[in-house]
């Protein structure tokens, strides 16, 4: 389904709600097709049911409001720190526990293995810790020298 005019609001329970060519649709969600390499890219609304029923093709295309709103939920829901600094690593064989800094604050995470670093689209690494929760890094070389140190242990 291609993008076409469309109204974006909150309701008072704070859930999306989209008017589309007289058809309202109650508690829809933005969901991106290419989180990690495009995240401004490809966004689905999608209803209740499972529907899609507007495709976005990019963020920039909005208005202001709309795509505050769009890019306010996806925040609310999506929780990926970003390691600034590597601080401290347990081991050098897995698993270890990692001390690090991120754009959150400081906190530990423990890596299974060295197959939960993965490669993304750039420069950029995606870390998941034995919690599952996901944390990224930009650009490895942007990171200070200790931290590359600890990283390049890893990959």
């Amino acid at each position: 389904m291609s993008e076409s005019k469309f109204s974006l609001t909150r309701n008072a329970f704070g859930y999306l709600v989209l008017e589309r060519a007289g058809v309202r649709y109650e508690r829809v969600m933005p969901v991106r097709a290419f989180p990690l390499a495009a995240p401004a890219a490809g966004v689905s609304l999608v209803a209740e049911s499972g529907e899609e029923v507007v495709w976005i093709d990019h963020l920039d295309q909005l208005a202001s409001d709309v795509r505050t709103l769009l890019e306010e939920d996806l925040a609310g829901r999506e929780f990926m720190p970003e390691i600034l600094r590597i601080v401290d690593v347990s081991s050098f064989a897995t698993p270890s526990t990692w001390r690090v800094e991120t754009d959150r604050g400081a906190t530990s995470l423990i890596l299974k293995g060295e197959d939960d670093i993965r490669h993304l689209a750039g420069n950029a690494l995606l870390i998941a810790d034995s919690n599952g929760i996901q944390f990224r890094i930009r650009d490895p070389h942007c990171l200070d020298r200790t931290s590359r140190k600890f990283l390049d242990r890893f990959l």
